[in-house]
This record gives structure tokens, sequence and C-alpha cells, in this order.
């Protein structure tokens, strides 16, 4: 087995950015999702079922993914194929979103689409997310293990603090964090983007 070498910081850095994203991610997933839906005309009591979608998902996908991940060798890596799929995936899925009561739907329609949605953006990041944690373990060696899961730890709060505060710095910013009956405010769509 061949010993792994010394990495630079900004190697460690860069092994661990894509965190910085899908914590962005799930922090606008978790402070904006609630609004989103009762903005499309769900009861504010009955938000708990569309909250049991992404655990549901991320049951089934967080293993077999890990597992795959474990065993995939292509021209790009072994995690590669899942960062890009699932990385893919939530940046469509992030787009969409937070549009999903600007379609021109019904609000059956589009809080159908939202939930299909929130299920699809907790998959992707969780895609993504898994293939993430296991690059410290496959391009570190002993020796810079602490050192890259303690940036590894920095850049998953950085990103979580971020992505909670994107709608209240684009709503200092001027963008508008009010919008017209079944319409997502500027200000949580552009978190999103």
């Amino acid at each position: 087995m061949n010993k792994l070498p010394n990495l630079s910081l900004c190697a460690l850095w860069n092994i661990s950015f894509g965190f910085f994203g899908v914590q962005v991610a799930y922090a606008l997933q978790s402070a904006n999702i609630s609004r989103i839906f009762t903005i499309l005309g769900s009861d504010p009591h009955n938000l708990s079922y569309f909250w049991i979608l992404p655990p549901l998902a991320g049951i089934i996908v967080q293993p077999i993914v890990g597992i795959l991940s474990d065993r995939t060798w292509t021209p790009l890596g072994r995690r590669k194929p899942y960062l890009i799929i699932g990385s893919l995936i939530a940046v469509i899925i992030m787009l969409l979103l937070p549009n999903a009561g600007s379609f021109g739907l019904a609000a059956t329609y589009a809080m159908l689409f939202g939930a299909i949605s929130l299920m699809l953006l907790d998959t992707s990041i969780n895609i993504a997310m898994q293939p993430f944690k296991m690059m410290v373990g496959d391009m570190v060696n002993e020796k810079q293990k602490k050192i890259a899961f303690s940036i590894q730890s920095f850049l998953c709060n950085a990103g979580s603090l971020i992505g909670y505060l994107f709608p209240f710095i684009f709503s200092f910013l001027g963008v508008s964090n009010v919008a017209p009956v079944g319409e997502v405010p500027d200000s949580v769509i552009y978190s999103f983007y």
C-alpha cells in the first residue's frame, strides 16, 4: 500500500471546500423551505409532512451512494462522478425550487412540485456530501487528518452560517423581502441562486 504524501494547506482546503457549498444548501433548505411552502398555500400545521420526505430519501440514498462510491473506479476517480452528479442536480433544483409559485401552477401542483423538489434537493446534497466525507480518508495521510477534519468542520459551520444569513444580507442590500401572494420574495430566490 502506498504511503500518502503530505498535502499543502491549500490542497487540504480544496479537498474540503465542497462542504461549504453543501452546508450553504442545507442551511437555505432548512431556513426557507417552510416559508416557501407556507407562501404556496400550505397550512403551517401540516409542514411536517413535507419535512418527512428528505430523511426518508436519505435513509435510502446515503448508504447506497456510500457503498457505490467505495466500489466505483472511473477515469474521473472514485468519488468525482457522485460529486458531479449530486452537485448538478442540487444546482438545478436550487434554481427551480424558489420559483415554484411563479410557474403559473395551481397551489396544489406548486406544493407537489415543491415537495418533489425538496426531496430531490436533499437527495442530491446527500449524493454529493457522502463522497466529500470520504475524500479526506482517501487522500490525506494520518499525520494530516486532524487538520483536514478541522478545515472540514470550519467550512461546514461557515457554510451553514452563510446559508442562514443570505436572505438577511439580500434584504439589507435592498432586495425585497415581500412578494405578491403565492410568490416567493426575491431575497429568498436570490439566496437560492
